[in-house]
């Protein structure tokens, strides 16, 4: 029999996977995806959030337990749970020799991210290149792994774990019959219901016009996604947390694809300039704080709007600012042309730019900082980064909700084990984007996601093998395979 069964194919499940292997236990993870497509949303990320004391290879400076804490705890709004938060972090200063042990490497911040210098460790190629590593590593070690294999239910005693249940699939045009598999553990970490638009609709409701608000929503994230799981565990009697309207949700370029747009789909110029709504008034404060705290409430920002479209507008002293992203804006020599391309109403867009413009009072831009360049006199204000649209030619991006991955998901604590009634499992455990609502009720700060999904995948491992009579050799406090 396997020792422990891993549900889902990113990071989270490969972190728990390789963690159980490596405590001696027999493990089999199941990928939802082909093979191609495998990694979930990890393969589309970049960094890892991590707490350090004193410069480390390719972090700068210092990032106390305290700063990541009170960053995390703004974009929350206390919306967190204080015990498994701090976990998180504290596990985000000593994962990265384990990480690099499996093939992970990293590489300093590149020109546009220089400001995350300080707080996130890139990887070098990407999260495609973690996804490659952590599979080649766990190949070597032994790892069973099974792609085109998703999960239609699960099977309980109670609150332990007995068995996963496949249906019957074609795959490659070879047809595969339904299976049962058990095992002594199991780690679900088959990510957010994200992929499920009937989900998604039942959450996020209709319209004043009877249109289903989630229709216009893109999905940034991995297409196989569809929260099966998450659903049966909660039917189950399985404890959750989290509001299913929360969610990572980025202001993304409305010409991106239906699925997988990932990073390069994100408009990254919003605190750089304004925000219209189809209407051509502004809704929020652009600068409201740095854009690595503040970009993943933009999404969902821009799904209260009418019609759920926005439009970030910037003139020529933004450009070569940003991240450029894959599709050009649209360019104009005069804000009337640019709003006539956009289809925008031209006397009110005139209108709330001529207005912002007048508002700005410019001190010293330094986009690096909470600068002193603000609106005066304007509702909503900008509060930094303040500068007048007035250099042609005049860019315009369209912005439609972006969704990277939900926060509903399963109450756990520092074990990671499911709760059931407020009791844990003995034998099931959870990490990743299927708790990750523990740690994020609302809100969302760059590379954050990365680390929950690290820090419990590992907790996750280790304690799946421990149930399935597997121990680490060292339990030793703040050693890589330390758990609570």
């Amino acid at each position: 029999m396997i020792d422990v069964l891993v549900v889902g194919g990113g990071n989270a499940a490969l972190c728990a996977a390789l963690m159980a292997r490596e405590a001696g236990a027999r493990v089999l993870l199941l990928e939802a995806a082909p093979r191609r497509w495998r990694g979930g949303n990890s393969q589309h990320t970049r960094n890892l959030r991590c707490m350090h004391e004193a410069p480390q290879d390719v972090l700068v400076d210092a990032y106390t337990e305290e700063e990541f804490w009170q960053d995390l705890l703004k974009v929350t709004g206390g919306m967190t749970d204080e015990r498994l938060a701090r976990r998180v972090i504290r596990d985000s200063s000593r994962c990265r020799d384990w990480m690099r042990r499996h093939g992970v490497r990293f590489q300093p911040s590149l020109s546009g991210t220089l400001q995350l210098a300080r707080t996130n460790a890139f990887f070098t190629g990407g999260g495609k290149a973690l996804i490659n590593a952590y599979y080649r590593s766990a190949e070597a070690l032994g790892v069973q792994i099974r792609y085109d294999s998703p999960v239609t239910g699960i099977e309980l005693q109670g609150d332990r774990f007995v068995a996963v249940h496949l249906a019957a699939r074609e795959v490659d045009g070879v047809r595969r019959p339904a299976e049962r598999i058990e095992a002594r553990s199991c780690v679900l970490a088959a990510g957010g219901f994200e992929s499920n638009r009937d989900w998604l609709r039942e959450a996020w409701g209709q319209n004043e016009n009877g249109d289903w608000a989630a229709d216009n929503f893109l999905i940034r994230g991995a297409r196989f996604n569809t929260g099966t799981l998450l659903r049966a565990l909660i039917d189950s009697g399985a404890d959750a947390v989290g509001d299913p309207t929360q969610a990572h949700m980025v202001a993304i370029d409305a010409r991106a694809p239906l699925y997988d747009g990932g990073i390069c789909t994100r408009i990254d110029c919003v605190s750089l300039g304004v925000v219209v709504n189809c209407d051509g008034r502004r809704f929020y404060d652009e600068g409201e704080d740095f854009w690595p705290k503040r970009y993943a409430i933009w999404g969902r920002l821009v799904a209260q709007q009418p019609g759920q479209v926005g439009y970030s507008i910037i003139d020529r002293k933004a450009v070569g600012r940003f991240m450029p992203p894959v599709f050009p804006g649209t360019a104009a020599s005069t804000l009337g042309e640019l709003a006539r391309q956009l289809s925008l109403p031209e006397a009110a867009f005139v209108e709330t730019i001529e207005a912002y413009n007048q508002a700005c009072r410019v001190g010293t831009f330094d986009h690096t900082a909470l600068d002193d360049c603000r609106t005066e006199g304007l509702s909503p204000a900008k509060t930094h980064w303040a500068r007048p649209i007035d250099t042609p030619p005049f860019y315009g991006y369209p912005l439609r909700p972006g969704v990277t991955f939900t926060y509903l998901g399963l109450r756990t604590d520092e074990t990671a084990a499911v709760h059931f009634s407020g009791k844990p499992s003995p034998n099931l455990f959870v990490a990743g984007e299927m708790m990750a609502g523990n740690v994020l009720g609302k809100g969302y700060t760059a590379g954050v996601g990365m680390s929950i999904g690290t820090a419990f995948g590992r907790i996750a491992g280790s304690q799946a093998a421990a149930a399935a009579g597997h121990h680490p050799a060292s339990m030793t406090a703040g050693q890589d395979h330390a758990i609570a």
